[in-house]
């Protein structure tokens, strides 16, 4: 039992905090500080992700209100806002990065049954990328536009369970294309990909290597059909033809052929071209295969409106990064609690209930089952809930 203890110190039992020391001592993270340490910076930038602080000035407030119950929360030194802002300037984003891959290695397998939403034995992916505005003013190294920042947050996202397996987050003018070249593709595995990624030199990389795509084409690209395979229109699936490239440079990069499958969306009455390189699947499942890829949308929007990666506590890009990656932690350990004591309530629910529980002195299956016996707490039409079945 844990009787006694707060809640988020029960949260943070979770956490593996040898390998959390191990990526500090990776990077040299604790040399030369005595009093305030990675793991007490860790803290603090969790505490605010929890409960939604706004400000370095919030965080030093909230926590000093709580001083008598810091030490019994993990905290081993005191929480300055100059102490901390310093920390997420300095010490290096990598710690956290690593860490936050830690953490991906323990939820996909927690989450490695749960349905995708399309019949499929393989693994699926879905790639994708979002833009997070900056003050050009305050973040003038992330210069975007004329008169605009931005980083961006380019992820490969595992449609088991919704978990990231990859994130990189670079500079708002970096093309999403280029991202393909640092993605090891899982033989036998599915990419689902938007026209962003159409780059043939780059996408046979992944035939190469046994592994599919899915994405949809555009209308420059210069097509020849060999075959028609007869479909079923009832579906949706208008045609379904092998094709090959024609202009020259692309059968240069990609001299292989190529599946086309046109599909007629009875919702928004819109007829979508996909290409893949596998000629086994159903072309329906193929069509149902890339209506998945919103998922990783869904992702995007639910970090952006329930954790704090639009406002930032620091203007370098180390704090930016710092920021984001302990923001990524945060939503894979409160993936990993609920998966680990089973709860019913939504990710998004968990979060609104440790957001007011973090200081009590109870049980934290207690705290959370809390609303298990309310279907309709917190539910709103309008609200991006993940993991809710």
């Amino acid at each position: 039992m844990n009787f006694g203890r707060t809640v988020f110190a029960q949260l943070l039992d979770h956490l593996p905090s040898y390998e959390f020391q191990k990526c500090v001592t990776r990077y040299r993270g604790d040399y030369q500080q005595k009093t305030f340490s990675c793991w007490d910076q860790y803290l603090s930038m969790a505490f605010a992700q929890l409960t939604y602080r706004d400000s370095l000035r919030d965080i030093e407030v909230c926590l000093r209100s709580m001083q008598g119950k810091l030490y019994h929360m993990g905290f081993r030194g005191k929480v300055a806002r100059s102490t901390l802002a310093d920390a997420n300037e300095s010490r290096d984003w990598r710690i956290y990065a690593d860490f936050a891959q830690v953490l991906i290695g323990i939820a996909r397998p927690l989450y490695a049954h749960d349905p995708m939403g399309v019949d499929l034995e393989h693994s699926l992916y879905a790639l994708d990328s979002t833009t997070i505005d900056l003050c050009l003013s305050l973040f003038p190294w992330a210069r975007f536009r004329q008169h605009k920042a931005a980083v961006k947050m380019h992820t490969l996202l595992d449609l088991h369970g919704n978990i990231p397996t990859f994130i990189r987050i670079t500079d708002g003018k970096v093309h999403d294309v280029n991202i393909l070249d640092e993605i090891i593709p899982e033989a036998g595995a599915f990419y689902v990909m938007d026209r962003g990624y159409i780059d043939f030199d780059r996408l046979y990389f992944f035939t190469l290597c046994s592994a599919f795509f899915v994405l949809r084409t555009k209308e420059n690209v210069l097509l020849q059909r060999r075959y028609s395979h007869p479909v079923d229109h009832s579906t949706g699936v208008r045609s379904d033809h092998t094709v090959i490239l024609t202009a020259i440079e692309s059968v240069k990069v990609y001299p292989d052929a190529l599946r086309r499958v046109s599909y007629l969306d009875a919702e928004t009455n819109k007829r979508l071209k996909f290409l893949t390189n596998n000629f086994v699947l159903p072309a329906l499942t193929i069509a149902q295969t890339y209506k998945c890829r919103w998922q990783v949308e869904l992702f995007f929007r639910w970090i952006k409106q329930h954790l704090r990666i639009k406002s930032f506590f620091g203007t370098s890009p180390n704090a930016v990064k710092t920021q984001i990656w302990i923001a990524v932690s945060i939503y894979l350990l409160v993936a990993i609690v609920r998966k680990r004591l089973e709860l019913r309530p939504s990710l998004y629910q968990i979060l609104q209930i440790l957001s007011v529980t973090l200081f009590e002195k109870v049980p934290i299956l207690q705290a959370l089952e809390a609303s298990s016996s309310q279907d309709n707490l917190l539910e709103d039409s309008n609200q991006l809930i993940l993991f809710h079945f």
